[in-house]
């Protein structure tokens, strides 16, 4: 994967949707599939994501992918 497939996530609004469900990481990370680890580095804005990731991400904060898309 090139890095120009990465998509630049807001990392803080990521981190405030999951903590006004009450989630930590691991509860977003078990609900999308996607790993904690890169939450987490997506939360302190270190680096983007796939679009794949950021659907997943998306799907189980039950909002529109592009809420997660950096300005």
């Amino acid at each position: 994967m090139s890095t120009r497939e990465l998509v630049k996530v807001d990392g803080r609004k990521l981190a405030r949707l999951r903590r006004r469900r009450l989630w930590l990481v691991q509860d977003l990370a078990s609900k999308s599939g996607v790993h904690r680890n890169t939450i987490s580095k997506l939360e302190n804005e270190r680096g983007g994501a796939h679009p794949d990731t950021i659907r997943d991400l998306a799907t189980a904060l039950e909002i529109d992918p592009a809420e997660l898309l950096a300005e």
